[in-house]
């Protein structure tokens, strides 16, 4: 295949660029800038996907055969909330009107926090346990919102050039090496942490970037159409304690519906399971011992 990732220079793009590349697959990999490196497979241009023009002109010129949107900014508190929402909303726009019109496939980051929990100001329990992906979409920041009108947009990119679009809705990703993960793990205590509290709005879920990347391929390798949305998650949390028990020491409280068994994470991923073949196969405990790594071509 020849496929267009944008957000190639990033956490979850640049592992997307290094994994489709090494599969033989003709990558054109679009940022802000280039990397320092280079990678067999692979070239990539700089440009501001939030511009019309040139998003179009760059996937326009490399007619590719799927566009895998990750380009934008990855969560609150990097940005202003403004700037965060136009920023996501108008690259994803310009991304996909410009996929649909080169008839290619579109596979794209959306996110856990369209449900409106995990930046929340308060956060509040859902529905029901485990969410899955027909849970109410109610988000209360500018992040979560501009992924939900990301999702919008690739519905009607579906209606209007009738391509197939995947929306991906990872957790919370770690990537190999990483301490984050720990570094929450132990400050948790359940008779202190409280509702908004790091970790807390996701329920402590969070997926390996090298599984993200295998649903990417999954879906990439589906015979689909029309649009669907998977979540992303590992199968278990990352505190290493029962998910029901504690996200009712938190909170107070559970939904009525409460399904949860063990240390099982709190977004279930049985459709992806179903639908692509896809089952998360890292956890947290091997990936905060394996030595930290990065796809070649970011290390000049």
């Amino acid at each position: 295949m020849h496929v267009v990732v944008t957000g190639a220079t990033g956490g979850i793009g640049s592992w997307i660029v290094e994994s489709l590349a090494s599969a033989g697959h003709e990558v054109l990999g679009v940022d802000l800038e280039r990397p320092p490196g280079q990678r067999e497979h692979a070239t990539f241009l700089a440009g501001d996907l939030t511009d019309q023009g040139t998003a179009w002109e760059l996937i326009e010129t490399a007619d590719p055969d799927a566009v895998v949107h990750c380009a934008g900014i990855p969560a609150m508190g990097i940005r202003a909330g403004g700037e965060t929402f136009e920023t996501n909303v108008l690259s994803t726009y310009h991304v996909l009107e410009a996929a649909g019109r080169a008839n290619a496939e579109v596979v794209w980051t959306s996110s856990e926090s369209t449900y409106g929990m995990p930046f929340a100001a308060t956060p509040s329990l859902p529905d029901s346990l485990p969410i899955d992906e027909s849970h109410p979409q109610r988000p209360e920041d500018p992040y979560g919102t501009s992924k939900l009108a990301g999702e919008v947009v690739a519905r009607r990119t579906v209606r209007a050039f009738d391509v197939p679009v995947t929306s991906l809705r990872p957790a919370w990703v770690s990537y190999p090496g990483s301490q984050q993960l720990a570094r929450v793990r132990e400050a948790f205590d359940p008779e202190t942490t409280a509702p908004g509290d790091e970790g807390s709005g996701n329920f402590w879920s969070y997926v390996d970037v090298r599984d993200l990347v295998s649903l990417v391929e999954a879906a990439l390798e589906a015979d689909r159409e029309g649009h669907e949305a998977y979540l992303a998650a590992a199968a278990e949390n990352y505190l290493g304690r029962p998910t029901a028990a504690t996200i009712e020491a938190v909170y107070g409280g559970l939904p009525e519906e409460c399904a949860l068994e063990g240390d099982e994470a709190a977004f279930t991923t049985a459709k992806a399971r179903e639908e692509l073949g896809w089952e998360p196969e890292h956890t947290w405990r091997e990936t905060e011992a394996e030595e930290a790594v990065e796809p070649s071509f970011l290390d000049g």
